[in-house]
Formats: C-alpha cells, structure tokens, sequence
C-alpha cells in the first residue's frame, strides 16, 4: 500500500512507538487520525504531523471506547495499533484489575477495533492492519505473565486474519479480492517510558535498546511492502524461532543467560 494520501489511525500515538511511528508515517505522505489519553501530549504529535487529535482512554469500563473511536475516526485505510499498558513484579502481587486493564488495552480493544474497521476496507478493497506485539509474546518472560499474554493473543489474533485477508499481489489480484493485509510487529527492549510506567526500570546491559524511530520505520516499510511479520531488531527472530522449534533448549539457555 502507499502510504502517501494514505488516512492512517494510530493507537498509544501520544508517546513511544506510536509517537514515532505517527512522525515516520507523515513523512511519507499520510493523512494521520492520533488517538491516546495524554491529550497535550497528542496536541504536541499532531502539531508537528498535522493529524487529527482523537482522545481515547481503551481501558474505560465506563463506555465501549473502540467503538467510539471508530466512528470518530472515520473511515481509514490503515490500522496501526500501538496502544499497550505493562506491569512487572510477581504475579501473587499484581494489584487487583490490573490484569484485566492490560487485556483490554493491549487486546481486547484492539479486536473490538479491528472488526469496526475491517468492513470499510473490506468495501473499498484496500487496508492495511498494523499490531505491535513484543518479543515477550513469542517467548513468554518471567514476571510479565499477563503482559506476554496479551502480546502473544495479539499476535494469534493478526496471524489467523492473514488467512482470511490475503493481501494483494504484485498483480493487484488475490484469492478473496479483497486486498486487505495484516502485520505483526514484534519489537525487543525499546528506548521509551514504557518500562518506567510498568513499575520496573530496564537495567540490563544487554540486549541494549533500540530507539523506537527504528521500530517506526520498520512499521512503515512493513505496509508500504506487505510484510507479514517484522522482527526489530532482525536477530530476535532467531530466539523466537528456537522457542517454537525447541522450547526445552530455550528454555534451558533462558536459566542459564537470563530472561529481559
């Protein structure tokens, strides 16, 4: 898809990888619609993007906010969806409703969202649909139960729509006609405030953070060439692909060398 003249929505755009892939995205030509709860901190992205600012706190139990983001967006022809809350500690020692806030962020919300905007491109036989999972979700780490959870559903849930979506080929055809395809994003350790927000600073040496502008390019790469899965940095597929093809080892080598 190119991305130029494209009408994109960005969850969690207020900061982190949302942040910077909203900046990557304008670059490129496209038409931003910037949802998250900071709202000065969206006025701030949208003032150096020219996106539209609509505020949306997903884990509200007070309304259906996807829904509502969805009609306030409109109509959009790429879903980029960053949102995501963490927490690290115990899982005995979670305060109560955190668990089900980060399911409905990182999850939950992000379903909901998707099956309010599949049908439109579905219609316009064009989209694209953007989820920024974590590596947590590919090979579970300990003392994030919850949050390697939400990941992994959301990489289940992007993997079992590619079958139903089969996007466009070179040729502009595909089995469906449908043209919609689907990305999983699945980032390491990242430069932001995510690990202060989840109660627990990042302090190991290594693997030493990427700066989320990378993993912003890489998302818009990621549509602009129809790439299913991404990997940033690249080398994370390797561990990923060990978890899946020999759990026992990785296991093994996670005692030994230590888990993020």
């Amino acid at each position: 898809m190119r991305l130029a003249g494209a009408r994109v929505l960005v969850t969690g755009a207020s900061s982190g990888i949302g942040a910077a892939t909203a900046l990557e995205l304008s670059a490129r030509g496209a038409r931003l619609v910037l949802s998250g709860r900071d709202q000065e901190a969206l006025a701030g992205v949208a003032a150096r993007t020219g996106g539209q600012v609509v505020p949306a706190d997903l884990s509200d139990p007070s309304a259906d906010p996807s829904a509502d983001l969805a009609v306030r967006a409109g109509p959009v022809d790429v879903l980029v969806a960053c949102a995501g809350e963490g927490w690290s500690g115990p899982l005995d020692r979670m305060p109560g409703g955190t668990a089900e806030r980060m399911i409905e962020v990182n999850l939950t919300a992000h379903v909901r969202l998707t099956r309010l905007l599949l049908p439109g491109m579905l219609e316009r036989g064009r989209g694209h649909l953007v989820y920024v999972a974590s590596i947590a979700g590919a090979v579970g780490v300990r003392e994030e139960a919850v949050y390697a959870a939400t990941k992994a559903g959301l990489l289940a849930f992007a993997e079992s729509l590619r079958y139903e979506l089969p996007a466009v080929d070179g040729n502009g055809v595909d089995g469906n006609g449908n043209g919609v395809g689907v990305t999983s994003v699945v980032p390491g350790v990242v430069d932001t405030a995510f690990f202060a927000r989840r109660g627990r600073p990042y302090t190991r040496r290594r693997p030493a953070p990427v700066p989320p502008e990378r993993v912003a390019r890489a998302i818009a790469a990621a549509v602009e060439r129809d790439r299913a899965e991404v990997y940033v940095p690249a080398w994370l597929r390797l561990p990923a692909r060990l978890h899946g093809a020999a759990p026992g080892a990785f296991r093994a080598l996670a005692r030994r060398f230590g888990r993020p």
